[in-house]
Formats: structure tokens, sequence, C-alpha cells
């Protein structure tokens, strides 16, 4: 599986903490939520600019441009109640709950002008405690004052400067993967899960990871390897998240007489898991025994894992070619155990972009989870569909 992912320590992280999109409400404060039923800012009591944000600072907190804030005000009403003087916008809590509401719907892939209605319909929802899961997006306004549809955040392509957290360089990707980067770039915990879980129950887990989470992940590890340190918290988190996911993929039942596991581990050395966790949840998902060993395995570790389990097939992960010992194969690949008369051995499986190159003698080599999966279930005389 020649799956990259970043060489950040955060791709090492292994599962910790609904498959719905839940939408926070704004703070119920009416001073500082009240809006106009056209969406502009209706008459309210001084608030003390002490206690708000420039747009920049806000920018910062919600990972997107400040053109792009701009814009949404000027377009959907998206926008501080205050401004101080002509120009100088000062959003307040209840306006920053509301740019949440609206990153998270556009971030799921509701168009800017519908994403707008249900934010600001949140904000002045008469009842109902923070973070209620907003309802169906209201009915579009009509006529001359109806907020022009199209694309609010056009000038936010635009390369970003320092102290900006702009797109990561996705690419052609599934809009599904492009509203996890940009939840991951926000530092939003619950949209990052929330995509996360669906993406998964809609598209399936070897789906997920190509199309979704992995470009994601090298999308993060590619934008922090040319930024210094910066975005290295984004793909911790989105690490996590996605190590989270993994381990809530439903495992099926194992048979009681299983047969042999599949040993997953990574070479010695090597610190990135996260390919091999979602190897670990394709196996669970479809009933095979695995034992998954993690992390960094010791080579005489490994041999005595693989001495007791008795495995049918050992899966080695590799990262990088630092890691990459071609000396480890041949040592487990000549490994037997049983009665004598009756030595078995197992298949061994080199997996990773640490063994592209001349092929890995005495194993077999995988360029996909998919094709991993099918792989491994030939091995069990049934097929496990990518």
């Amino acid at each position: 599986m020649p799956h990259r992912t970043p060489s950040s320590p955060a791709s090492r992280r292994t599962a910790r903490p609904s498959t719905t999109i839940t939408v926070a409400a704004a703070d119920p404060d009416p001073v500082s939520a009240a809006v106009t039923g056209d969406g502009g800012p209706a008459a309210v009591p001084d608030t003390p600019y002490g206690a708000a944000l420039t747009t920049g600072a806000v920018a910062r907190r919600l990972g997107v441009a400040p053109t792009t804030l701009r814009s949404w005000d000027r377009r959907y009403g998206i926008g501080p109640v205050h401004h101080e003087g002509a120009k100088h916008r000062r959003w307040t809590p209840a306006d920053i709950a509301v740019l949440e509401t609206m990153c998270r719907l556009t971030a799921a892939g509701v168009p800017p002008a519908e994403a707008a209605r249900t934010a600001r319909s949140a904000a002045v929802a008469p009842s109902g405690p923070p973070g209620a899961v907003a309802a169906a997006p209201a009915e579009a306004p009509t006529g001359p004052d109806a907020p022009p549809d199209g694309p609010a955040d056009g000038p936010a392509r635009r390369p970003a400067r320092p102290g900006n957290w702009g797109a990561l360089p996705l690419g052609r990707v599934r809009p599904e993967c492009r509203g996890l980067a940009r939840a991951a770039v926000r530092l939003d915990s619950g949209a990052v899960d929330a995509l996360l879980g669906e993406v998964l129950a809609a598209h399936g887990l070897v789906t997920a990871w190509d199309e979704v989470m992995m470009p994601a992940l090298r999308a993060v590890g590619r934008k922090w390897e040319t930024s210094g340190e910066r975005y290295v918290e984004v793909e911790h988190l989105l690490s996590w998240h996605i190590s989270s996911a993994l381990r809530r993929v439903p495992a099926r039942p194992v048979p009681p007489q299983p047969g042999p596991p599949v040993v997953v581990a990574c070479a010695p050395g090597e610190l990135h898991t996260l390919p091999l966790e979602a190897l670990t949840a394709g196996l669970a998902e479809r009933g095979v025994p695995v034992r998954m060993f993690g992390a960094a395995v010791p080579a005489d570790a490994l041999d005595e894992a693989v001495r007791r389990a008795g495995p049918a097939a050992v899966v080695l992960w590799s990262q990088s070619r630092a890691t990459a010992g071609r000396a480890l194969v041949r040592r487990v690949g000549g490994m037997t155990w049983g009665v004598r008369g009756a030595r078995t051995r197992a298949t061994v499986m080199a997996a990773g972009p640490g063994w592209a190159g001349a092929p890995v003698e005495g194993a077999v080599q995988p360029t996909s989870l998919g094709e991993a999966l099918r792989m491994l279930g030939a091995l069990y005389g049934r097929d496990l569909p990518g």
C-alpha cells in the first residue's frame, strides 16, 4: 500500500475519542445576536469593543481568509453587528458562532447562500440550547433583497499571506475531502468527526481512505513542510480524528474457529501507523482475525510475536527507505513453527512507500489498501472486496 502519509509525528497517532453534522447555534444573547429579517444588522445597544475581535483575528481562529469573511458579510449578511468607525469590523462571540455555523455548512457542501440563511436562522432561533442541530435550511428569500448566489470564497483562493491560514493544496479531490480539509484547518473537531463518519458510512472504508482521508493528510503534510512549523497542529488534529474514526469502523464477529491471524506491525524505527490502522480496520470489518502491534516494533519483539501468534500473514509497513529493512523480510519469511513434519510459515507482505523500487524478495507488495485486503482475503479462501 504505497500510501504516503506526512512525516510529522502526528501521523503515528492511535485512536481515542455522530455521524451527522451538528450545527452550533449562535450565542442566544439578543443584544449581540439580533439580526433583521433580511439578514442585515438590527439596532442594538453598544457592545464594548474590548470583548470583540478584529476580522484578522477571527480569520486566524477559523482558518479562513479575511477576504472570505468580508465577502460573506457583503454578499450574505454574515457579518458583525458592530463596526468601529466606517469600516473596521468587530466580531462578538455571537457573530463568531454564526460564522462557525457558516463554515461547517459550506464544508459539508451546502451552497454559501443556503448556508448563510441557515446560519442566520440559528442565530435568531427563539429557543433551544447552544449546540442544537439546526433544522432544514430556511426557504430562500425572494425579491431584490435576496442575497446573490455564487461562491463567496473566490478571493480566498489567493495565496495565503504570513499570519493567514489558507486553503490546503488539494488539487482535484472529492467534495468531502475539501470539506474535511477546511474543517481541519479551522481546528473544528466536531465537523472533522462528523465528516469522517459520514464519508465512511456513505462510501465505505477503502474509498474513504483513498479518496478523502489520505489526500487531506498529504495536503496538510505538504503545507507544513513548506510553512515552517505552521500547520503541524492541523495535522495532529486531523491524524487524531482519522485514527479515532478508523477505530469506530464496525468489526464483523470472528468465527469461533477463526484460523491463524494476520500480524500487522511497523518496521523497526517506523512511527507512521495510520495506514496500518486502516488495514486493521478493513480486516476487522470483514471478520479476519488480526493482531496489530503498532509503531516501531523491534526485530526481536516481532520474532516473538510471530512465533506466539502463528499467523497466516505478516504485514510490515515502512514509510521511508530508512526503515525498509529487507533483511527483516527474509528473517520473518524464514521463520517456521508447528510440529515436525507439518511446519508452516507466514506469507510476508511488504507494504508502504519505503519498499518502492526493486521487488522485495520473499514478499508480496500491494499497491493500495484495496489490493492488500484482496491479497489477504485470498489466504482465507474468500474474497475481501476493496
